[in-house]
């Protein structure tokens, strides 16, 4: 093989490549985020539900980080998101109730929990990780069930009490300052995230979810961004746990249950894995279709659910974002 070969072995697709260098924001992009705007005024009868999705979006998001873009499998990321959850509901119960310092310390020791397991998930292949992550769940499961008398237990954390919002804004039951300050959040960690994602971590991300095998040969340590990936992974889903104890004030032992980490992986394959608004429109479908179904069918309207998932993998390769990029292609083929 000659060294020119090698070299277009090793670097990106141009179109990636440019991609990664510009990632301008596209006009598709402000529209989609016009939409959560122009909903607080439209439907200001569903703006708690609103918040739940919000939060739930942000928390779809850490695990596309980790599952879409560097190929890391895991069901157990309600850990992360459980941590943050009764850190912020401890906090607030104990006296420290200002919830921007409590989001900063949820995150931060949910993204310590993702480092310290990190080195040990990123040792096994896919099925390992699945296992070994199920099992870390299932340890802080059953550890804050027995740890009554600190979370309550099954009848969880009640009584939290948040102070306002920058000192001025309360949350009410209206939702109306849980919205807003949902949005705020996720639209900031989407800045972020996507700012990564176009960039050369970005890049190194892919390399990971196709292999990794070539990786090293560009000097870079797999084990290590594996290690980077799922911390920050870890970070943001602690941060969405802690933002569903400040809106919601209550701490249910579920946020740390294995169906909110299998649930999440279904909105990943309905919007799209590896694609960053496809955690965002998977979360919505789901979390409509939810509310929908089980307001139509309150028996069977996880029936309705999977049915949906089915027929998702089974004729939306790539998820509903995947269709949507397919037609788009095939528009552009038509019309050029």
């Amino acid at each position: 093989m000659t060294h020119d070969e090698t070299m277009a072995r090793a670097s990106p697709d141009t179109s990636v490549e440019s991609s990664l260098t510009h990632g301008r924001w596209r006009r598709s992009e402000i529209v989609f985020w016009l939409v959560p705007i122009g909903s607080y005024f439209l439907l200001p009868g569903y703006l708690v539900l609103g918040s739940q999705i919000l939060i739930t979006a942000l928390f779809a998001i850490s695990l596309d980080l980790v599952l879409g873009y560097a190929g890391i499998l895991s069901l157990g990321h309600a850990a992360f998101f459980g941590v943050g959850a009764y850190t912020a509901g401890l906090c607030a119960m104990h006296g420290w109730n200002e919830p921007l310092t409590g989001l900063v310390l949820a995150g931060a020791l949910a993204g310590a929990l993702g480092y310290s397991v990190s080195w040990l998930v990123v040792r096994g292949e896919d099925l390992a990780r699945l296992m070994l992550t199920l099992g870390i769940g299932l340890v802080l499961y059953e550890a804050a069930n027995k740890a009554a008398s600190l979370t309550g237990g099954v009848d969880g954390l009640a009584g939290v009490s948040m102070g306002k919002l920058l000192g001025v804004f309360e949350f009410g039951f209206d939702g109306s300052t849980a919205y807003v300050y949902s949005l705020a959040l996720l639209f900031a960690a989407f800045c972020v995230v996507r700012r990564l994602v176009y960039s050369p971590f970005g890049l190194a991300l892919r390399g990971l979810r196709e292999g990794g095998r070539r990786l090293p040969a560009l000097g870079l340590s797999v084990r290590r961004l594996q290690v980077r990936v799922f911390t920050l992974g870890a970070l943001l889903a602690g941060v969405a746990g802690a933002l569903l104890t400040q809106t919601t004030q209550f701490v249910g032992l579920e946020v740390l249950g294995f169906q909110r980490s299998a649930e999440l992986l279904i909105m990943l394959v309905l919007g799209g894995t590896g694609r960053l608004y496809g955690a965002l429109v998977g979360t919505a479908v789901f979390m409509v279709a939810q509310d929908f179904l089980s307001g139509q069918s309150p028996v069977y309207w996880q029936f309705w659910i999977g049915l949906l998932l089915v027929m998702t993998v089974l004729l939306a390769r790539g998820g509903i974002l995947g269709v949507v990029d397919h037609l788009s292609a095939r528009l552009r083929r038509r019309n050029s």
